[in-house]
């Protein structure tokens, strides 16, 4: 029985406020401190004395979440934030709504569009590796945009992200619901809702080392299912199935590599797809969201961002060549997905029964079962560190900053949960109506919150250069540079620009539809408000954070520039005495 209080007790002890270092944390400070002395005491002798009084307001600012930084539990090795990531990107997107994409564009649009949309990804992660290295706060990007650009845009930005992760939890858990009923109908919804509800309370009361062992194996089971289809996808287009009969690029002939009859319709269908596949890939930012609770973020998150790309632009790419090759963009059988899982949509299904493998479909659903509920599970750990990291910087109410003695940010899971609430109205005929709105209030969300690390990272570039400091101090060196931040700009200015279109004319020449464009474009009006919101009740009406204001130091982890630099030198002199094939992994990965 003493044991048994003692657990007890330990565990209602763990929700208690967590305790600070406040002395580790004022010697961190004072280290970048001496160092920003050293790079700008030229500047710092021009600064009038009204600038140089906004740099400590922003001093005693950034000083207080350093405090709530280092309340975080420092447990997320490599293969927690890549697992975490893989978490929130690979979902029913791969498995169930691709064969939508397939139909509409056809499997040349698959192939093209993700690819270009994967070295966009490439720049942001690289953007993201450089900032969440140097700036490892909980929140990641939530914070990098209000420094780096300016607060309204962060606060419009964030809080739209936000309202995705928050809706996609209760979306999720309706989903998983829907899930079941291929292997039993009679069990009301609710009931199996309030199963996956408990779940996933549970492993985000865990503390963050257990969450991301929960996470990496929910990850892991995706992962495999996507070699097993790879291995079996290769086989059945070789003529290996029990069917045999070799099938190459059969369907890339007849139907067709793209979808529609004139040129105007081919390019409208690529140009569809060419936004879903954008969207396909949200969630692969998480790895900044987890920055404070990372190991040695020096290490851990630039190897973390490198290989989340990798991994989840191979398995998007291969998964969706391979179903290209086996599954006609024409097949009736792919019209019947829809906003809710359906395993008989899913192009993977699709692929293995027509290749003559029967019973798959009890396993594809399982697969499918798993990856719903591990979206669900990132959604709510996005969700609560986003919330937390904007009650940080004043966005949101100071009681979700409450962290307890196991590093959650308790008050903001609850909150999160609570909105999860939503999820109950699984049984009801009008969930697929709510829940379509609510998707609409944050649909781009994922385009704004790229764009806006890609411009937080060029504005991050040229305050370092005008401030005189060099690319030698940070940890990591985005492969990509201020030029890959330009293209990744570009190239999301593209997409929305096409979103537009194919919004408002979802069927090319058909006319403007105003239900569709509302359903997908009605987060950019939101997005406006937000932004000119917080600007009436700031009174701040400038574009831009100048760069004399913007702070480079506060929310490092506490450690030597000059020592750092060292071991970076050391680091460098001992990779060339390694093979070329190890340096090359070294670089990319």
């Amino acid at each position: 029985m003493a044991e048994s209080r003692s657990t007890w007790q330990r565990m209602i002890d763990s929700f208690k406020p967590a305790e600070t270092q406040p002395s580790r944390l004022r010697s961190a400070r004072s280290r970048y401190d001496s160092a920003d002395d050293r790079a700008d005491s030229k500047q710092k002798d021009l600064m009038s004395g009204s600038e140089t009084k906004a740099l400590e307001n922003l001093d005693s600012t950034s000083q207080e979440v350093e405090d709530q930084d280092a309340r975080y539990n420092k447990d997320l090795s490599v293969r927690h934030l890549l697992t975490l990531a893989v978490g929130g990107a690979i979902g029913t997107g791969l498995f169930v709504n691709s064969g939508a994409a397939l139909t509409t564009g056809g499997p040349g649009s698959l192939v093209i569009d993700w690819v270009i949309i994967s070295t966009c990804l490439f720049t942001i992660v690289n953007a993201l590796g450089e900032l969440s290295s140097t700036f490892p706060v909980v929140g990641g990007f939530n914070v990098y945009i209000s420094r780096f650009v300016e607060p309204s845009f962060g606060f419009a930005v964030n809080l739209n992200y936000l309202a995705q992760w928050a809706v996609l939890l209760p979306l999720e858990l309706v989903a998983a619901s829907l899930t079941i009923r291929y292997w039993n109908h009679t069990i009301n919804s609710d009931a199996w809702v309030a199963i996956f509800y408990t779940i996933i309370l549970l492993a985000n009361l865990l503390d963050v080392k257990s969450f991301g062992e929960t996470e990496f194996v929910l990850s892991m089971v995706k992962i495999l299912a996507i070699i097993g289809f790879t291995i079996l996808g290769i086989v059945l287009t070789c003529g290996g199935g029990p069917k045999g009969g070799y099938i190459g690029g059969k369907y890339w002939s007849n139907p067709g590599a793209f979808v529609g009859h004139t040129a105007g319709d081919r390019f409208h269908g690529l140009c569809s797809v060419f936004v879903t596949a954008a969207f396909s890939y949200s969630g692969t930012e998480l790895i900044a969201v987890s920055a404070a609770e990372s190991v040695n973020p020096r290490i851990t998150l630039p190897k973390a961002c490198k290989r989340t790309f990798w991994l989840i632009t191979v398995c998007y790419i291969v998964v969706l060549t391979l179903v290209g090759c086996l599954v006609s963009s024409d097949d009736p059988r792919l019209l019947n997905g829809s906003s809710s899982v359906d395993v008989a949509a899913s192009p993977l299904v699709i692929a293995i029964e027509n290749g003559g493998i029967k019973g798959l479909p009890s396993l594809m659903n399982a697969i499918i079962l798993i990856a719903v509920l591990s979206v669900a599970n990132s959604a709510v750990y996005a969700c609560s560190r986003c919330m937390a990291s904007m009650a940080q910087i004043g966005n949101l109410p100071k009681v979700f900053t409450y962290v307890d003695r196991k590093g959650r940010p308790l008050y903001a899971i609850v909150a999160t949960l609570i909105f999860g609430l939503l999820s109950f109205i699984a049984a009801s005929d009008k969930q697929e109506e709510v829940f379509t709105w609510l998707s609409a209030l944050s649909g781009l969300s994922t385009l704004f919150c790229w764009f806006a690390i890609n411009v937080s990272h060029i504005r991050f570039r040229r305050t370092m250069k005008e401030r005189g400091r060099t690319l030698d101090e940070l940890p990591f060196v985005s492969m990509t540079g201020v030029w890959g931040s330009y293209y990744g700009c570009i190239v999301i200015f593209i997409v929305l620009v096409v979103c537009f279109w194919t919004s408002l004319f979802p069927g090319g020449g058909e006319g403007a539809n105003a239900e569709s464009f509302f359903e997908t474009y009605l987060s950019f009006p939101i997005l406006l408000a937000c932004y000119f919101g917080h600007k009436l009740y700031t009174r701040s009406w400038r574009l831009l954070t100048p760069t004399k204001e913007i702070d480079l130091d506060s929310g490092r982890r506490a450690v030597d520039l000059e020592l750092m630099k060292d071991e970076k030198r050391i680091e460098e002199q001992a990779m060339r005495q390694k093979s070329l094939f190890a340096r090359f992994i070294h670089l990319w990965c």
